[in-house]
């Protein structure tokens, strides 16, 4: 189990989990003003900043996720960029470029001109209209938080968060992100339509003379200390079973689930167990309490897990749906 030992410091996290839970509270309701009936999206996505994460917002256009990112941008009090992913788009327009310059003296040398990927945001729109070639070049900054251009390294300002959006892979011109990729995003966001009393309220409030705008309610900093916090809080043996139960029993090589092992062509790998450990965490913040629970790992189990895993072609042709497996995974837990 993973716990504080010391009284004093269990009693100092309690204080700092207590005011981070206030804290949260205040930026969900500056939130609320301007997103109308998406409260699971907005709290997953909170789920996984708090994370440390990314996360990929699929659902048709139309919907707000945009929107939500400039929000959360503003309310977050982080320095946020957008990226437009169309077809056409080169990895140096999101990385930058090195351009050669001449100075006064006539002597020649290259300066590295920043991209928008500079920046603590990233909202990566419409990514899979990018071609595969623009997609990966995403891949090192997720991971490790830097870029390499020219064979210099440059580090990017922390936090960093991408917050992609992603047409349903039906859509004509689009390209399905790789599965290294899909990796590198803790959770996939399924955004739906509103219910009718959300998009009632939301159309009464966006078309009059005027509309609410997002107030700051949290800082990079703090969110930097939020992300340590969720880091430190205490997970119980039944907890970290319940993850590795989940995790291990998604992939075909060592799941003892008999209808798993015939419908999968790959499961999760150990980034999945890590995510949901600390998304289990931070929804336990985000909900006021000091530890999370088994029924957090449930909540959590399909927007960890459905992207870093694929039916076999077996499985698709008989109609099977990845939701119909992960049901079956999430009932052996209870």
């Amino acid at each position: 189990m993973v716990e504080v030992a010391d009284p004093t410091e269990a009693r100092a996290l309690v204080a700092e989990a207590e005011a981070l839970a206030e804290r949260l509270a205040r930026v969900r309701q500056a939130v609320g003003r301007v997103i109308f009936g998406q409260d699971q999206v907005v709290e997953r996505t909170l789920i996984t900043l708090l994370s440390g994460g990314h996360v990929l917002l699929v659902g048709v256009p139309g919907l707000g996720k945009t929107k939500l990112v400039d929000t959360l941008g503003t309310v977050l009090g982080l320095d946020a960029k957008r990226v437009q992913f169309t077809p056409d788009l080169m990895p140096s327009d999101i990385l930058g470029s090195e351009v050669l310059e001449e100075d006064a003296h006539g002597k020649r040398h290259f300066r590295f001109i920043k991209g928008p990927i500079f920046c603590q945001l990233l909202m990566a729109d419409e990514i899979n209209r990018a071609s595969p070639r623009t997609q990966s070049a995403l891949l090192q900054a997720m991971q490790e938080h830097r870029v390499a251009i020219a064979g210099e390294v440059h580090q990017l300002p922390l936090p960093f968060h991408v917050l992609a959006t992603q047409n349903p892979i039906e859509q004509e011109g689009t390209y399905p992100l790789p599965e290294a990729q899909l990796d590198r995003f803790l959770l996939e966001i399924d955004v739906s339509y509103p219910d009718l009393a959300a998009e009632r309220a939301m159309l009464l409030a966006t078309t009059g003379a005027s509309e609410a705008k997002p107030v700051q309610a949290m800082t990079g900093i703090e969110l930097m200390a939020a992300q340590q916090l969720i880091r430190r809080l205490p997970v119980g043996e039944g907890v970290v079973d319940a993850i590795l139960r989940l995790v291990r029993g998604a992939r075909p090589e060592t799941t003892e689930i008999e209808d798993v092992r015939r419908h999968l062509a790959y499961g999760p790998g150990p980034r999945a167990a890590q995510a949901l450990m600390l998304a289990t965490r931070a929804r336990a913040v985000l909900d006021g309490r000091l530890s999370p629970s088994v029924e957090d790992v449930l909540a959590l189990a399909e927007p960890v897990l459905r992207h870093r895993m694929a039916l076999n072609f077996a499985a698709r042709a008989d109609g099977v749906h990845l939701s119909e497996v992960l049901d079956r995974l999430k009932a052996q837990l209870g």
